[in-house]
């Protein structure tokens, strides 16, 4: 190959010698090792995501280094040196991979080409990442309308270049588009307004990552999927990634928490359907702090599950949760010995059961129905005081006087939600709900569960049924049952 003008100056890097020399040949072997590894942390799979880098050489200005860029549509995990593309440092193709017989396709130079040519210009970058990576696409996904994405206080905030543990990393997010080059625009401007960034998202796309070799690249990828991971786990938790404390995500005022007003947009919005005649409303994360559960109700029940059954071991009620218990198929549970083995025996497994159980945060009706038998005599006792949200009693109140008939749905049992709002820190919010369903009608996240709640309300359609919740694969689950949903974090409807 003749030798090739890069940026008005006329390389002999670019000749058929250096093409074929070791550096290019190391680089593609390196981009057909890294995507091996990306596709097994899900980064690249089913085509999607890429990989480019630049022929690192000392005798070559980084703006003038080559690239290799890995193809398009292809199986990312199966890709070899030769199915590389060489490009000039303006994106002129310099070498192609030959084409390959059926099924493969015919070779194509990667979608993502555009964005990764504006990322070496812009920034000055040795290598450029694109994930499909599933935390960096459902992270933009928690709040549909910022524009950003923001955390600080976390370990792994150092991989990131220019960042320190006390320092707040801001990631830009732009819109997503059909087609991959329309972002190109969108990515230009991003970096521009954000010089510190060494990344953006997508939104429910992915992200681009850069950085001055593939081993920073790589670095700030591991250390930015790890983070938005941390992010969503910590949103589940109802707790708030993006302040310094982590502490509990205080949606008590402000529009994310108004739940009373979304419901009334979301009929307005719709005048020509029928009015909505019912809500289900989740609990943990919904209703109520997770926190409360986690740290309160759960603790209570390990605590005090040695004392309830010795206390009412004879009774028909304690009797039946242990039969429940001794039912065969249940994994991870401890062996509960038969009657013959002795009171003290049969409890002590049973302790060791239910602890088991809850630190494994188990969704057994079994165990939740045990649950709710300990949890009555803490409330009964004054030892236990149900927390709700403080705009929960506001809008239970308001759907009352509307004539919306108002359900809860949990994993607890019956008896446990029964409890949580009887005995509340707004008082006795039970006069407000109509019905409460558990695990007996199904698992949360199964759509049969949601049918069966549609027919039991006795709604013409499933869609006059309102289902509120924090979970994402609930509201999946409920909205392929026919229900309308709405993930109460960010109001964000599927």
């Amino acid at each position: 190959m003749a030798a090739v003008a890069v940026n008005g100056v006329k390389l002999g890097t670019t000749s058929q010698a250096y093409l074929e020399s070791k550096p290019v040949s190391d680089t593609k072997v390196l981009i057909s090792d890294l995507c091996r590894q990306f596709y097994n942390l899900g980064w690249v799979s089913g085509t999607g995501g890429s990989i480019t880098i630049k022929v690192h050489d000392d005798s070559v200005p980084k703006p003038q280094q080559l690239v290799i860029m890995s193809p398009s549509g292809v199986q990312k995990e199966r890709m070899l040196p030769e199915d590389m593309y060489v490009l000039s440092s303006n994106g002129s193709v310099l070498s192609s991979p030959s084409p390959k017989p059926y099924p493969h396709k015919p070779p194509k130079c990667s979608d993502c080409g555009p964005l990764f040519m504006k990322a070496y210009e812009l920034c000055n970058a040795g290598a450029v990442i694109h994930s499909h990576g599933i935390e960096s696409c459902l992270v933009t996904m928690i709040n549909p309308s910022s524009k950003e994405f923001r955390i600080s206080h976390m370990e792994m905030i150092k991989g990131i270049k220019g960042h320190g543990y006390y320092d707040e990393l801001v990631v830009p997010i732009i819109e997503n588009t059909a087609y991959e080059y329309e972002l190109t625009e969108s990515l230009a401007k991003a970096i521009e307004a954000y010089p510190k960034a060494t990344a953006v998202l997508v939104r429910n796309h992915g992200i681009y990552i850069w950085g001055d070799s593939w081993i920073s690249a790589k670095t700030q990828a591991e250390c930015y999927h790890y983070l938005f991971d941390a992010a969503i786990k910590l949103n589940q938790l109802g707790l708030d990634w993006s302040t310094p404390l982590h502490g509990p995500i205080h949606l008590g005022s402000g529009k994310q928490r108004n739940i009373s007003a979304k419901a009334e947009t979301l009929d307005s919005d719709n005048k020509s359907e029928p009015a909505r005649r019912c809500i289900v409303l989740d609990i943990e994360g919904t209703t109520t702090p997770i926190s409360f559960v986690t740290d309160v109700l759960f603790p209570y029940a390990r605590d005090n599950v040695g004392r309830h059954l010795s206390a009412t071991y004879d009774i028909e009620e304690t009797q039946d949760d242990i039969k429940l218990l001794r039912v065969p198929g249940i994994v991870g549970a401890v062996p509960i010995p038969s009657d013959d083995a002795g009171k003290e025996a049969v409890i002590g497994a049973l302790v060791a059961n239910v602890e088991s159980m809850i630190i494994a945060d188990r969704k057994i009706t079994a165990l939740k129905q045990l649950q709710g038998h300990i949890w009555r005599t803490g409330f009964e006792k004054n030892e236990l005081k149900g927390v709700v949200f403080d705009d929960v009693p506001e809008a239970l109140m308001k759907w009352h006087d509307l004539g919306i008939k108002v359900y809860i749905y949990s994993s607890g049992s019956r008896l446990a939600q029964r409890l949580l709002f009887g005995y509340s820190n707004y008082g006795d919010l039970r006069k407000y709900l109509s019905g409460f369903f558990d695990t007996t009608v199904g698992n949360k996240r199964e759509t049969r569960s949601y049918a069966e709640i549609a027919e039991s309300v006795g709604v013409d359609r499933p869609s006059e049924v309102l289902f509120v919740t924090d979970v994402f694969q609930e509201a999946v689950a409920a909205k392929a049952a026919g229900l309308e949903v709405i993930t109460i974090n960010t109001f964000s409807e599927i």
